[in-house]
């Protein structure tokens, strides 16, 4: 069967330095009711100070020491949903720097680790993380009638990059999924409004995008129709926000502008 809604909600939180105590807000932050929870990237554990090592707050995503993956399945669990939320992952090479990584608990399981690190606006994640494989994340997301609903995956800086977005859209997303953390600063809250616009856009999908706030980060989580419309967006500060997507919008965006059908390229 093919998905007719999906109900969405974004928990606009800040990320602690204590990951002990991040996981602890999970179960009390996730609301009842939604198909889909959207925590910010990283909350597990706050990147911290720029340049500080983050091996010390890597966990595996799986067996003993996944307290934070565990934990979010657990609250999943509790309130009947599917969680995505990021965190840091301890790698299995232990000569390797820690992942950036985005976790799936609930109807579904899946990760997906950040393909393009934040080496811009004078910061350099690459020293202290390493990157994914180049290999785009569609998960199924399962809705309350039991329809699964294909979601594409994305972390932050991973938005400035069209391409990914596009792969995963030919990958049969019809939704994009974008947890952040994206850094205050000039033009910052204008370029994140306008690239989650513009992915929603020329892909005719939704976008569901979850930042930590102010004063770090920007905020202002949001969603995104397929005609880029914003249908819900949170201000600055820490807030929780929903909104149901509906699959006929996207279908009528789609015969509206037939962008992915007329490319040439």
């Amino acid at each position: 069967m093919t998905w007719t809604t999906l109900t969405v909600a974004l928990v606009q939180e800040a990320a602690g330095l204590d990951p002990v105590a991040n996981r602890a807000r999970l179960g009390e932050l996730t609301p009842d009711g939604a198909d889909l929870v959207v925590f910010p990237e990283v909350f597990q554990r706050d990147f911290g100070t720029p340049g500080e090592p983050l091996e010390p707050y890597a966990e595996p995503i799986e067996g003993v020491g996944a307290d934070f993956a565990r934990q979010v399945g657990e609250a999943a669990d509790q309130h009947g949903t599917t969680i995505v939320a990021g965190m840091l992952e301890r790698s299995p090479e232990s000569s390797l720097q820690p992942y950036n990584t985005l976790i799936m608990r609930g109807s579904t399981s899946g990760e997906y680790r950040k393909i393009h690190l934040y080496d811009s606006f004078g910061y350099r994640e690459s020293e202290v993380l390493a990157p994914g494989e180049t290999k785009p994340a569609v998960v199924e997301v399962i809705d309350q009638d039991g329809n699964p609903v294909p979601v594409g995956l994305m972390t932050c800086y991973d938005l400035r990059f069209p391409e990914l977005a596009r792969a995963l859209v030919e990958g049969g997303a019809e939704v994009l999924v974008v947890p952040a953390a994206w850094v205050a600063g000039e033009r910052k809250v204008d370029h994140w409004r306008t690239l989650l616009r513009a992915r929603a856009i020329e892909n005719t999908v939704y976008v569901v995008a979850c930042g930590q706030p102010a004063p770090r980060y920007c905020g202002h989580s949001m969603v995104v129709d397929p005609m880029g419309d914003v249908i819900a967006e949170a201000g600055p500060d820490s807030a929780l926000i929903t909104a149901t997507l509906t699959r006929s919008e996207l279908v009528t965006a789609r015969r509206v502008n037939p962008s992915l059908a007329n490319r040439r390229m």
